[in-house]
C-alpha cells in the first residue's frame, strides 16, 4: 500500500510532491508528509490525517527546496500519528527514508542499532532503514543503499536522501512497485504513473533489486554489485485527463461511466497468447484477491460450460501459496490483478512457477511484477482507477475472461467456428447494452435513495448469479460500511434464512432463465419472512409490489449476464454510500494497491 513520490531538479519541490500524493492517496491516507532539502538541511512537514492536514500545516509553516520525497501512509506497524508519518529521519538527521512494504526483520534490526545506543522516535519498522542506513553511511550513498537492502528482509520500495549528498535521490525496490520518470524540468520517483503524469510519460520501470540514483540532470541504474545496468524508457500512453475526475463527484462514479468505452477497448484490443495451447494442460487455476477474485469465481461457470474442462478451480491467492497446491506442468495458472503489484498473487505466481506450472497473468499495468514475470500476459485496458473500490478493472477483467474461454474452448474443439464467432459477438455487444443500462442511473440512484437505514443487506443469486452476487456485497460493504453477505439462493434455508426479519433487504439477481422458478421460490421466502427485495434481472416476470421492486436489464446470454448485473450493484453500492455522505474514493481502512500480506 503507501505511496511514494520523489522529485529532482529545478523547481520546487513541495508543490510538485503535494501534487503527486493527491494522485497516490488512493494507496493510504492514514497520514501525509514531505521531506525537502532546505537552505539548513532538511526540512520535513508531516501530519497524521487526510493530505489536506499536511496542506493546512504547509500554508502555515511552508518549506521549500528543490530535491524532496513524499509519502502518503496506510499504517502496518504504528497507529497513524505524527511522528510515525513518513518520511523517517536517523537520529542524527543525516538520511531521509519513505518507505511502502514490510521490513520483517525490523524488531531484530532495532534491538541492535538500539544496543549500539541509537535512539528510535517512531514504532514503524520504516525507521529502521533510516537509521539502519545512517549507521552505514561512510560516504556514498549507493553504497549505502546497498549496505541497507543487503540487510532487510521483507518487501521494499525506498526513496533516501542524504544531507552530504544534497543533489542525489536514490531509490530501491523489492516486491513493491517503484517507476522512474524523466523530463527536461527533472526526474522522478514514484508508486504509480499518475503521480508524475501532469510532468512526463517517459518512465523506468525498476525491477527487484535494481537501485536508480537520481539527479537534476541525470538517472542511472545499477544492480546490488554497483555494476551499471542499461535500462530502456517506455512512453505511457494514459492521457492526463484519465488520471482526473472530469466533473464528476467522486472517482468511483466516473470510472464506472467510463466503462463502455474500456470494455469496448479491451475486447478490440485481443488476446494474443501463443504459443500457449490449452490442450497442453489438464488443470485450470483462477488465483487473485478481492474484486479479481469475484471475476474469477464468475469464470469458472463460463470456463466449465464452454470448456468443458475437468478440473477449473478458484483460489484466494493468499491462500495458496500455503496450501502446499496440487499444481505440476500440466496446469496453467491464470492470476488476475488490477495492478498486477499484488503481492499475494505474486506470490501465488512464484510458488506456482516453482512447481511447474505454466503462468497467465491477467493484469492493467504494463510493467508491473505481474506482468513482467509470468510466462504470458493478457493487457486490460481499464487505464488509470482511481477509486479504491473496483469499478471498470474488474469489468474489464470479465471480457478478458470470457475471451478466453471461448478461444479455450474452440482450441479444445467444444465449440465450432460459429459458436465461437456467435458468442464473440455476444461479447462485443456488452458495451453498448452497458451504455443501455447506464441511461437508466436515476432508477437506481432513486432506490438506493430509501436504502440508508439498512444495518445487513443480503445478495442472493443461482448459478453465475450468485458469482457476481459475491461482488455486489463486497463493493457495498467497501464503500458503504453496511454488513452484506452473498448466498447461493438455494443455501438459504441452510441457516441464513434465520437472520431474516421485518425490514431485512435482500438484493435477488436473476439472469438464468432455466433457474428463475427457483430464484422466485427464494425472494417469496424471504418475503414471507418479512423481507423487502431488488430484484435485478432479465427474465423476470414478477409484478412490482411494496415488498418487491424489479430492475430490468437489456436481454444477454447469460454466461455474459455478470457484467450486465455488477453495473446495477456497483451503482447501488455508490449511491447508498454517496446518500450516507460517506468518503467513497477513500474507504476506510482499505488502500488501492495491496502491496503487503
Amino acid at each position: 500500500m503507501c505511496g511514494i513520490i520523489g522529485y529532482a531538479g529545478d523547481e520546487n519541490a513541495v508543490p510538485i510532491i503535494v501534487d503527486g500524493l493527491k494522485k497516490l492517496e488512493y494507496r493510504g491516507y492514514d497520514s501525509a508528509g514531505i521531506a525537502v532539502f532546505g537552505e539548513g538541511g532538511f526540512e520535513v512537514a508531516k501530519q497524521k490525517g487526510r493530505l489536506a492536514e499536511l496542506e493546512k500545516r504547509l500554508e502555515s509553516l511552508p518549506i521549500a527546496g528543490r530535491m524532496g520525497i513524499g509519502h502518503t501512509r496506510w499504517a502496518t506497524h504504528g497507529e497513524p500519528s505524527d511522528i510515525n508519518s513518513h518520511p523517517h529521519l536517523g537520529s542524527g538527521s543525516k538520511i531521509a527514508v519513505v518507505h511502502n512494504g514490510i521490513i520483517e526483520n525490523y524488531k531484530q534490526l532495532k534491538e541492535r542499532l538500539e544496543a549500539r545506543g541509537i535512539p528510535f522516535a517512531s514504532q514503524t519498522d520504516s525507521e529502521v532503514v533510516a537509521q539502519l542506513a545512517e549507521h552505514y553511511y561512510e560516504g556514498d550513498l549507493l553504497d549505502t543503499v546497498i549496505k541497507t537492502t543487503n540487510a532487510l528482509e521483507g518487501s521494499y520500495a525506498l526513496g533516501l536522501m542524504c544531507l552530504a549528498e544534497p543533489d542525489v535521490l536514490v531509490a530501491v525496490k523489492k516486491d513493491n512497485p517503484l517507476i522512474v520518470g524523466v523530463s527536461e524540468q527533472g526526474n522522478f520517483i514514484a508508486s504509480d504513473v499518475p503521480a508524475i503524469l501532469k510532468h512526463t510519460n517517459r518512465v523506468y520501470y525498476l525491477d527487484d533489486k535494481e537501485i536508480a540514483v537520481l539527479t537534476k540532470d541525470s538517472v542511472k541504474f545499477y544492480n546490488t554489485d554497483k555494476e551499471p545496468l542499461a535500462k530502456e524508457a517506455e512512453t505511457i500512453t494514459w492521457s492526463v485527463d484519465s488520471a482526473e475526475k472530469g466533473g464528476y463527484p467522486h472517482f468511483m462514479l466516473k470510472e464506472i461511466m467510463e466503462q463502455p468505452k474500456v470494455v469496448r477497448e479491451t475486447i478490440q484490443s485481443g488476446i494474443n497468447i501463443d504459443p500457449l495451447h490449452i490442450t497442453a494442460f489438464n488443470k485450470i487455476v483462477i488465483t487473485a484477491c478481492g474484486s479479481a477474485y469475484n471475476a474469477g469465481v464468475v469464470s469458472k461457470y463460463v470456463f466449465e460450460r464452454l470448456c468443458r474442462f475437468r478440473a477449473i478451480e478458484v483460489e484466494l491467492a493468499s491462500e495458496f501459496r500455503y496450501k502446499d497446491p496440487c499444481v505440476d506442468e500440466k496446469t496453467l495458472v491464470i492470476l488476475v490483478s488490477q495492478s498486477g503489484e499484488t503481492a499475494d498473487t505474486i506470490a501465488a505466481m512464484r510458488e506456482a512457477k516453482a512447481k511447474g506450472a505454466v503462468t497467465l497473468s491477467i493484469v492493467n499495468v504494463v510493467g508491473s511484477t505481474l506482468a513482467k514475470e509470468a510466462d504470458h500476459t493478457v493487457y486490460t485496458a481499464a487505464g488509470p482507477e482511481i477509486a479504491v473500490a473496483t469499478t471498470k478493472a474488474f469489468s474489464t477483467q470479465l471480457v478478458v475472461l470470457y475471451k478466453l474461454a471461448v478461444q479455450f474452448a474452440l482450441e479444445l474443439q467444444k465449440l465450432t467456428p460459429e459458436g465461437a464467432k456467435a458468442l464473440l459477438e455476444e461479447i462485443a455487444a456488452i458495451p453498448g447494452k452497458i451504455t443501455e443500462l447506464l441511461n437508466h442511473v436515476d432508477d437506481i440512484q432513486k432506490y438506493a435513495a430509501s436504502c440508508i437505514g439498512y444495518k445487513s443487506i443480503f445478495f442472493i443469486g443461482r448459478n453465475i448469479d450468485y458469482a457476481i452476487a459475491l461482488e455486489g456485497s463486497l463493493k457495498l460493504k467497501e464503500i458503504s460500511y453496511i454488513h452484506s453477505e452473498a448466498y447461493a439462493g438455494g443455501e438459504l434455508k441452510h441457516g441464513t434464512i434465520s437472520l431474516v426479519e421485518d425490514n431485512t433487504l435482500v438484493v435477488a439477481l436473476s439472469c438464468c432463465q432455466r433457474l428463475y422458478p427457483k430464484i422466485l421460490s427464494n425472494i417469496e421466502q424471504v418475503i414471507s419472512r418479512g423481507a423487502k427485495v431488488f430484484l435485478v434481472s432479465n427474465v423476470t416476470q414478477a409484478e412490482e409490489s411494496d415488498k418487491l421492486s424489479l430492475l430490468k436489464l437489456p436481454d444477454i446470454h447469460e454466461l455474459f449476464s455478470p457484467s450486465l448485473s455488477v453495473i446495477v450493484l456497483q451503482l447501488f453500492s455508490y449511491y447508498v454510500a454517496a446518500n450516507k455522505g460517506l468518503d467513497i474514493d477513500k474507504p476506510r481502512n482499505l488502500a488501492k494497491s495491496v502491496t503487503v500480506e
